[in-house]
């Protein structure tokens, strides 16, 4: 499977996942460049865990796994070290190929999220870009807070089936506050078992874990390469180490001056830009879509059937108007995925559910068992430390009212995803936002079809930074390397040769 069909839920889970988005910061002051732990990394062979992940991964790959040791608080570290003799151990994974040559150095990557594992990502990506491989060792992290870098877990999975199958734009005032109150019961059971120590999860805080890789790595310049939510991070890493770039590419840009509702409102119209696109394939080619020739109006019938009469799959679970929701989410992350939406939503009206299950399972990193990774609480964790500004439960009500005219298929349920950061429990650490002085030229590329990260936060993020260069995919779906021989060219042209793209570049859709 491509990469992107493969990673279309871990990419960018942003807003519509667990109530949180990205906002606007405060201005903080940067550590001193450079500074962190030196050494080199304990790497211990860990093929075998890779070839889990991906079981087709070339067989002239080498791939180890090793730590790294940060301050748990890096506000409160001097010259790298804990003052007060608490850390964490940041793990990492390194895939390298017999074939390398000419090597440049190592190429440290980002999938998304945040919460998104750069360890399970890494033999998926690896698979797809022989090119890097060539001249880079590929480097992947799991952030703070996710996976094996010391896991948030606060998040049942009976709640998070809730909060799945609840109903994506509740109407009635009893609705509402059902999902109010729920929201609530999550929030503060995390606040319970964490308390202050979730805001040691933000961004800034993983932003300055990268700097200490790179120094453990034993690289004079970070090499980065970044999707979706990984683009933020890589923003922040800019403003506070600009000088210790050598080349960066931001893939899925997030532009970091947005307040919470800006941005919410942004996925919004970009959920229904990326679904429009959909329905007019699907009416343009109705060979390939069973819902044709009014996607639209087949997806909102599903809808208000799964609200009446919820079709019940294998595992007992129905198919409430909350797991049809996100099966349609899940796939606008990828064309590719379209088909598997159209079939979806053809086979509810014959009381299978298999596939709507499948395709919101693969989104909620749900297995079959009925557990979760720790995606949801780590998002949480980071997307609520990252803002001290999010609207108060009475004005999301009004946004859900404003937006459900506006963006009719996701502009309510985006509203509603506000409400996990409005009634979050711990203290805030907002990012620091701003230009990258000193910084070489870094990458900006933005999907013109892109559903979650909306292609004109692309232009927003390079002018921030003042040193970006916008690159532009004229295609659908989220994120745009390795997809098409143009976009490939100029990004790895870019990575191993330090050539900037033209200005302004358009790559064709295919």
């Amino acid at each position: 499977m491509r990469r992107r069909a493969v990673l279309a839920a871990t990419l960018c889970l942003a807003v519509v996942l667990s109530g949180c988005s990205f906002h606007k910061p405060r201005l903080s002051s940067p550590a001193p460049s450079g500074t962190g732990p030196t050494g080199t990394i304990d790497w211990q062979s860990c093929t075998a865990e890779a070839l889990k992940k991906n079981s087709k991964l070339p067989n002239n790959l080498s791939v180890q796994c090793g730590t790294v040791t940060v301050p748990l608080d890096w506000k409160t570290a001097k010259d790298g070290k804990a003052t007060d003799g608490k850390t964490m151990s940041i793990a990492l994974m390194r895939i390298r190929s017999s074939a390398q040559h000419d090597r440049v150095g190592s190429l440290l990557t980002n999938p998304g999220g945040p919460g998104a594992s750069g360890i399970d990502f890494l033999p998926f990506l690896a698979g797809e870009v022989p090119g890097l491989l060539a001249r880079f060792d590929l480097i992947g992290f799991d952030p703070r807070g996710v996976g094996q870098s010391g896991a948030v877990s606060c998040i049942a999975a009976a709640d998070l089936d809730a909060n799945f199958g609840y109903e994506p734009d509740p109407v009635s005032d009893q609705s509402f506050n059902g999902m109010v109150n729920l929201t609530r019961s999550i929030d503060d059971g995390c606040g319970t078992k964490y308390g202050e120590a979730l805001s040691l999860y933000s961004t800034e805080q993983a932003a300055r874990d990268m700097d200490a890789i790179r120094i453990a790595l034993g690289e004079g310049k970070l090499n980065y390469l970044g999707f979706s939510y990984g683009t933020l991070l890589g923003a922040v890493y800019a403003e506070l180490f600009p000088t210790n770039i050598r080349a960066m590419v931001l893939d899925g840009a997030v532009d970091p001056t947005e307040n919470a509702v800006d941005a919410a409102e942004g996925q919004a119209m970009g959920f229904e830009r990326a679904f429009g696109n959909f329905a007019a394939w699907c009416s343009a080619t109705p060979a390939k879509c069973p819902i044709a020739p009014d996607a639209r109006a087949a997806i909102n019938n599903a809808l208000a059937t799964a609200r009446v009469a919820p079709v019940k799959g294998a595992d007992g679970r129905r198919a409430t108007a909350g797991w049809v929701f996100y099966a349609v989410i899940a796939t606008m992350y990828s064309q590719s995925s379209w088909p598997y939406l159209a079939q979806a939503i053809a086979n509810l009206k014959k009381n299978d559910a298999g596939l709507v299950f499948a395709l919101a399972d693969s989104y909620a990193q749900r297995d079959d068992s009925g557990q979760y990774t720790n995606l949801f609480d780590a998002n949480s964790a980071v997307n609520c430390a990252d803002s001290d500004s999010y609207p108060s439960v009475e004005q999301i009500r009004t946004l859900q009212s404003q937006w459900r005219t506006k963006y009719p298929l996701f502009g309510a349920a985006l509203a509603m995803g506000l409400l996990g950061c409005s009634l979050w429990p711990a203290k805030h650490d907002p990012y620091p936002v701003g230009k990258a002085v000193g910084a070489p030229p870094i990458v900006v590329v933005g999907t013109k079809g892109d559903p979650a990260t909306p292609y004109e936060s692309t232009a927003k993020l390079a002018t921030m930074l003042g040193t970006g260069q916008v690159l532009t995919w004229d295609g659908e779906g989220h994120t745009a390397y390795p997809e098409t021989a143009c976009i490939r060219n100029a990004v790895e042209g870019y990575l191993i040769d330090l050539k900037v793209p033209a200005k302004d570049l358009v790559c064709p859709a295919k």
